[in-house]
């Protein structure tokens, strides 16, 4: 098994829950900030010390949900600060920037950190697009369309224009180049139908973030395995991630009474504004592409109660959707997560809401000292894909 970490940097000085989107900046204190943002990259550093394949960095705009709304800064710090780790970028949200500058901004995080850049392109969490004024009926194509443009712009060895339909330049030669050719190891989602053809097209690792169960991800798994196969290739157990909140410490009351907290103060306190833009963004725009899939998805996104309301949070560990308990669970959860889902790569969200960071460092050493040693042999075999039909 290989693990990669994410880390949101959520700014949790502020304790009222249920404000609206945009949340008003005033509540920011530029000294936490400071604190904050210092405690954060040492904490994404430390994750290389205790075994992490990745380090993640992601984009959010306008909420304290998360403080990077360009996570190419806080990669380049990683990659500076880092020797053998991946900079996983998940992401850049490809459809609401320029995407010769996430282009060129990728190819300078891969020559930085001596090829390490794994390059995540996201469509982004519906209210983004509020916060960019892009429209989200464009969402599909432009992602489309920004995708081939940076391909080509890593791969071509001439100055190239483009004109599409919604870029155009006169002329495009990118320096530098990525060290990684053609392309550095790409990740993108695999949630909707369109997004896992795409990730199918591009041979993407399919990064799978939401689990509602089991026959979900299997679901979502298989649909990738389906549509790379009419691409003509053979994903592996690395070309799937599933993603899953994590902690550990001596007994399973303690780490459920942390998560627990954590998840209240992160779906209430960060997601609570967000959740209200993005339902109107789904419900009046083709976000989606068409109501059906609006209607299957809206439970999936990443900061919604997504079964919070319907189920306890113990039946959400015993259902396997989470890391929590002792270092033994967490192995035997794990184990079981591979068996299930047959995926050569586990996320983990360590740092969730407001999650002390005291707690964070000691689930880091648990996975370092006795949970990554017991289950690296899991996933290994480079063969198929392994989520069953």
């Amino acid at each position: 098994m290989k693990y990669s970490y994410t880390h949101h940097m959520p700014y949790t000085g502020i304790d009222r829950s249920g404000q609206d989107w945009p949340v008003p900046n005033k509540q920011f204190d530029a000294q936490k900030g400071v604190e904050m943002f210092n405690r954060y990259v040492e904490d994404k550093i430390y994750a290389e010390q205790t075994g992490f394949d990745w380090i993640g960095c992601n984009e959010h705009h306008m909420s304290p949900y998360g403080l990077m709304p360009n996570p190419n800064l806080v990669g380049a710090v990683v990659a500076n600060r880092t020797k053998r780790a991946g900079i996983l970028q998940s992401g850049n949200i490809v459809p609401i920037v320029n995407p010769i500058r996430v282009a060129e901004e990728y190819a300078m995080l891969d020559v930085m950190s001596g090829g390490r850049l794994v390059a995540g392109f996201m469509r982004g969490i519906p209210h983004e697009y509020v916060a960019y004024n892009v429209s989200p009926d464009e969402s599909y194509d432009r992602m489309e369309e920004a995708m081939a443009l940076i391909k080509k712009a890593w791969s071509e060895p001439e100055p190239f224009g483009w004109e599409g339909e919604f870029y155009q330049y006169r002329a495009v030669s990118i320096w530098p180049k990525p060290v990684q050719l053609p392309f550095p190891p790409m990740v993108m989602s695999a949630t909707s139908e369109r997004s896992t053809r795409l990730a199918a097209k591009h041979r993407a690792i399919a990064g799978i973030l939401a689990l509602l169960d089991m026959d979900d991800g299997r679901a979502n798994i298989n649909r990738f395995k389906d549509y790379s196969r009419e691409e003509g290739w053979e994903p592996t157990n690395d070309h799937v991630m599933v993603g899953v909140n994590c902690c550990i410490a001596p007994t399973y009351d303690e780490a459920k009474k942390i998560l627990e907290g954590g998840q209240e103060y992160f779906f209430g306190v960060l997601g609570g504004g967000i959740r209200t833009a993005q339902q109107l963004v789904v419900q009046k725009t083709r976000y989606y592409g068409s109501p059906e899939e609006s209607a299957k998805l809206r439970n999936k996104f990443v900061n919604m109660r997504s079964g919070m309301k319907t189920r306890s949070f113990d039946e959400r560990v015993e259902m396997g959707l989470m890391i929590c308990g002792t270092p033994e669970m967490a192995v035997e959860q794990v184990t079981r997560l591979h068996t299930e889902l047959g995926m050569g790569r586990l996320g983990l969200t360590i740092k969730v809401g407001n999650v002390l960071d005291e707690h964070v460092t000691r689930t880091q050493d648990y996975l370092r000292d006795i949970v990554f040693p017991a289950t690296r042999h899991l996933g290994e075999s480079a063969g198929p894909a392994q989520a069953a039909e």
